[in-house]
């Protein structure tokens, strides 16, 4: 697929930021010419896209990086919802800092870049500071080269057993939504719990509990920046059985309440064309 180089010894340039969402199954991407980087971030459906090189499929989950083309535009039609930044490249691009990020690829948190999106959109039209807004695409792209070639292979365990730790990480992606125990994921795998427990913190530098709990705070940050859900709801849709335990618990996690999280993050921008 490639990669894309960005050279980061001055942080990137910000155009402009969105979130769109397809008003039925018949819409299809314009044709257009691309002045400029595209950053895709499909969170709904499928988006087919393509340039003057190829036609690209872009799932829920993966994002894709168009770069400045003669002929962007859609080949099919469907139903879809993402977010996009089109940004540019300092004039200046000497020196050692540089990231190559993959042009296409899924991600393994998609969470944390929608809530660095919404921040970027709420910042752009609260404080009207163009060098935040730079350095916030900056911190995106660096984002996701992270979870691109530094978060999947972070502390791995001895070889051996890192199919294990991959299994519990996949296992709680699954079942996120869903009320996660340490005792149950020892079942699952036919370990015991005190064992798996001191295993994957010796592995991820922190509790198989806290780690639960981290990712879903994160989950829930996503749906208290781009939903209009309740509070209450938000809590009971990612496991928790009362809206005091989850908000005490998102509390503890991130200094914040829900409602002053969600506060921070107000000022959203959608589009529908």
């Amino acid at each position: 697929m490639g990669n894309l180089t960005y050279y980061i010894e001055q942080p990137l340039i910000y155009n402009w930021v969105g979130k769109f969402e397809a008003p039925n199954n018949d819409w299809i991407h314009l044709k257009r010419i691309l002045a400029d980087y595209e950053l895709i971030l499909v969170t709904e459906g499928q988006l087919f896209i393509a340039d003057h090189i190829k036609n690209y499929v872009v799932n829920a989950g993966e994002y894709l990086i168009m770069s400045p083309t003669d002929f962007q535009h859609g080949y099919k039609s469907s139903k879809c919802v993402f977010y996009w930044i089109h940004f540019s490249q300092p004039s200046f691009q000497e020196g050692d800092k540089n990231i190559s990020v993959p042009i296409h690829h899924n991600l393994a948190s998609q969470e944390r870049i929608i809530i660095l999106m919404k921040q970027l959109q709420d910042t752009e039209r609260r404080y009207h500071n163009r060098d935040l807004d730079n350095y916030l695409v900056t911190a995106i792209i660096q984002e996701l080269y992270s979870q691109c070639f530094l978060y999947s292979g972070k502390n791995l365990p001895l070889r051996g057993k890192a199919q294990i730790y991959t299994d519990i990480i996949d296992y709680v992606s699954w079942h996120i939504w869903e009320p996660i125990r340490v005792l149950e994921i020892a079942k699952y795998f036919g370990y015991n719990e005190k064992y798996l427990s001191t295993f994957f913190k010796k592995t991820a530098g922190i509790s198989l509990k806290t780690y639960i709990l981290n990712e879903k705070m994160e989950l829930a940050k996503a749906l208290l920046t781009d939903t209009n859900d309740a509070i209450s709801q938000i809590g009971y849709s990612i496991g928790f059985q009362d809206n005091h335990n989850f908000s005490s618990s998102f509390k503890k996690v991130t200094g914040l309440s829900p409602s002053e999280y969600r506060g921070s993050y107000a000022q959203r921008m959608l589009f529908h064309q």
